[in-house]
């Protein structure tokens, strides 16, 4: 086959008289008779091939052979197109065809590869390698290849050292449900997929490594979301000698860097609040700061009462809309600063204190908890288009309890993996004041989806007993499940931190997609399987007699 000069989508004004030799799909065919133009397609676009009255007859009988995702080999001229198209970046040139070749026929696809395809997902996934033809889909994956190879490039800079771990490992606890491998050769037993690499980088900087990154899949079996995916890939580092300040500037740094080379924006330095402040202003830990609404206390002039003022005149219909929603998470609702328990006093209080006036603003007045109102608060956001498009507003999450009151269980459990350390400030009341002890643990937010989160870790063995207590594992649970980690510190083990930032999350928000599939080659739907594959399925028995495993009930 003859070497390619170009892609079809890289063709230029500059390029008018040079001599090209293209493969791609065929995209669009329009037959006029005298003259065929067929848009030709590949990962980077595409351009017109004309075919007229100075074509060669054998290169028009093919051209007119020709139908919709036909793999094509051109050869041709670049010319200045007659009709130009202002929509296509190649949209000022065509191909005055000399040689053309089918190099793959094609049945008719099952829909339409085209960006604004309205068939149905289950359709398009159960033939993915079809829709990863559309041009939207490309540049995903081509934007989420150039974000790993800056990520690379980036921390090779800052003398990080890329690092694989295993997948096969210990299920250990962290959160969510493991997926487990079992082991043909240790009948019984059974490997873990990671959900993420925390134990091996740390044991990276007991090995000295001091600096370490790993892209790394990970893999949790929990309920899908528009953010979340069972496997997912993860931009994992870990840093020796360092403090929280050290790694928040070269995540900023690398965050920095990764808008201004991918959108051209100077994001500048992003701004951080603690996690008391992100739940009193927003009702959240992860605040979307593109839009304001912000939560207001005042219960000293309404007893327990929190207010947002809206920046327009809602009627009736929508505050009994909003009042619905808020019940219908379990929530009291809302009312309005018209309600008629509120004296005049009072609502000339609250309007100065929003800076509000009646005619123009509605104030929501609710006895709800903070993260009820901040459901209301989004979904305000959300009713009213109040979220601007193109605008990217990170932020820095600090200082988050150490401890989380658990309603089931009826105790205190760890917020955080159990080597997550405390601030140095609270390890006096460590054991008599769990809900106010915070830790060092640090979350990057962008327009409300987290995007990473860490911490620095416990190295000290007789503040990790100390935590290990507090969480109810005795000292043979605990090496039980982390004796390796355990025995390792023991020989060593240098302060550090660190943090995983979600590769998929970062590609999906700068593109400002709606979903991870739509920026994830191969992603599973919602029930978590790939219709594609049809996986997950059923195996043969012989495999499992080698498991040692026996099926007892299939849903």
């Amino acid at each position: 086959m003859q070497k390619r000069t170009s892609y079809c989508g890289a063709l230029r004004s500059e390029h008018i008289g040079s001599e090209a030799h293209l493969y791609g799909w065929a995209a669009k065919i329009r037959d006029l008779g005298s003259l065929i133009f067929i848009d030709l397609r590949d990962r980077e676009g595409t351009v017109q091939l004309a075919f007229d009255d100075n074509t060669a007859p054998d290169v028009l009988e093919t051209a007119k052979a020709v139908r919709s995702e036909f793999v094509l080999e051109v050869s041709g001229t670049v010319r200045e197109r007659a009709a130009k198209n202002p929509e296509l970046p190649t949209g000022d040139v065509e191909i005055e065809v000399s040689g053309l070749k089918i190099l793959a026929k094609s049945e008719t696809p099952p829909f339409e590869i085209a960006d604004d395809c309205k068939t149905a997902e289950q359709i398009r996934m159960k033939n993915r390698y079809l829709d990863l033809r559309r041009p939207t889909l490309q540049n995903a994956l081509i934007m989420r290849h150039k974000i790993a190879k800056l990520t690379r490039d980036y921390f090779d800079e800052n003398g990080f050292i890329e690092i694989e771990t295993p997948t096969l490992i210990k299920s250990t606890p962290e959160g969510a449900r493991d997926y487990l491998v079992p082991s043909r050769v240790h009948k019984g037993k059974f490997y873990a997929l990671p959900q993420s690499p925390q134990l091996y980088k740390q044991l990276s900087m007991v090995a000295g490594f001091d600096r370490y990154i790993q892209i790394a899949r990970c893999y949790r079996d929990e309920d899908l979301r528009a953010d979340r995916q069972p496997e997912f890939t993860q931009i994992d580092l870990e840093m020796s000698f360092a403090e929280q300040e050290d790694i928040l500037q070269l995540a900023e740094g690398y965050i920095q860097r990764l808008f201004k080379t991918v959108l051209n924006l100077d994001i500048g330095t992003i701004p951080r609040m603690t996690y008391k402040e992100a739940t009193e202003r927003y009702g959240s830990d992860k605040p979307d700061l593109r839009y304001g609404l912000e939560i207001m206390d005042i219960s000293d002039v309404l007893p327990d009462t929190r207010m947002i003022c809206v920046p327009c005149k809602l009627p009736r219909k929508q505050v009994d809309k909003f009042n619905d929603l808020l019940k219908g998470i379990g929530g009291k609702g809302v009312v309005t600063q018209s309600a008629k328990f509120i004296t005049d006093e009072q609502r000339a209080e609250l309007l100065a204190r929003a800076n509000a006036n009646e005619e123009d603003n509605t104030l929501l007045l609710s006895r709800d908890s903070l993260s009820q109102i901040g459901y209301l608060r989004t979904e305000l956001a959300k009713s009213l288009e109040l979220i601007p498009k193109g605008v990217f507003k990170p932020v820095w999450i600090l200082e988050f309890p150490f401890f989380d009151w658990d309603e089931e269980l009826g105790d205190w459990v760890a917020m955080h993996h159990p080597f997550t350390s405390p601030l140095d400030e609270c390890l006096p009341y460590l054991e008599t004041d769990k809900g106010a002890v915070r830790a060092k643990a640090y979350d990057l937010v962008l327009n409300g989806i987290e995007m990473s989160s860490g911490s620095i870790r416990i190295t000290d063995p007789e503040l990790q007993g100390r935590i290990f207590a507090l969480l109810g594992l005795s000292d043979e649970e605990a090496h039980q499940k982390f004796g390796f980690l355990l025995d390792a510190f023991r020989y060593g083990a240098p302060p550090h931190g660190g943090m995983a930032l979600g590769l998929d999350r970062l590609v999906m928000q700068l593109l400002e997609r709606e979903s991870l599939r739509d920026v994830v080659a191969f992603p599973k739907l919602q029930n978590a399987a790939e219709p594609m594959t049809n996986a997950p399925d059923i195996v043969d028995e012989k495999q499992l007699k080698d498991l040692g495993i026996a099926i007892t009930s299939v849903e």
